[in-house]
């Protein structure tokens, strides 16, 4: 795993290239990233840097939590996570700047998808729904068949049928960094990310891609 950033989904917006091209894009703000722990393998078995990004009221942060911030002099965020990186060089404390990230460059961006509730098996899987007519009854937008009546005779785990859709852990891989707004701390990222407008979000370089 590499160093990323944590961050917020702002929204969607167009940018415009010298050509006149339109650029669907995704605003994520990621400032004020601070580190609130350094792991190192003689003290924690492995290498890792651990940061939390935005504000979290004093009367919502437990005590243990408290006392971990407050080693680190850092105010409580809404959101914590580590990556496994060696942290030589950073220190407790301090924040990671926004030039981790360049213009081009390929992202991996993690958040949590919009939750949809409980939904059926063709809206859920993509099935194609029944016939509409020609003595269908009251099945159109069935799943049909889901086990048979010999050997084994049951409805094997894991069978795609309707349920809770959405609100899961998502990553969109290879998407473009198409600007970096350094005064707002901002990336515009080209394309579509997981999760709804003001949900949490991870920004890594991507693993599979690369700078173009």
């Amino acid at each position: 795993m590499t160093q990323g950033l944590v961050g917020r989904k702002v929204g969607m917006t167009r940018v415009f290239t010298e050509d006149g091209e339109a650029v669907p894009v995704t605003v994520v703000h990621v400032g004020d990233n601070r580190i609130t722990q350094i792991k190192t393998p003689s003290k924690d078995g492995y290498s890792a840097v651990q940061i939390t990004y935005g504000v979290r009221r004093a009367s919502r942060v437990n005590k243990a939590q408290a006392g971990h911030l407050a080693k680190a002099g850092v105010t409580a965020g809404t959101l914590t996570r580590e990556f496994r990186v060696d942290g030589e060089g950073l220190a407790a404390g301090a924040t990671v700047a926004l030039d981790l990230f360049k213009v081009g460059q390929k992202v991996d961006v993690t958040g949590t998808s919009r939750g949809k509730g409980f939904s059926g098996a063709i809206k859920r899987h993509n099935f194609s729904s029944n016939r509409a007519s020609h003595g269908n009854s009251v099945s159109h937008n069935s799943p049909g068949s889901i086990g048979m009546a010999q050997d084994p005779g049951r409805v094997f785990p894991g069978k795609r049928m309707a349920g809770h859709y959405g609100n899961a852990k998502r990553t969109a891989q290879n998407l473009e960094i198409v600007r970096i707004d350094t005064e707002r701390q901002l990336l515009l990222i080209k394309g579509a990310i997981p999760g709804a407008q003001g949900g949490h979000v991870v920004v890594r370089p991507a693993v599979k891609g690369g700078a173009v």
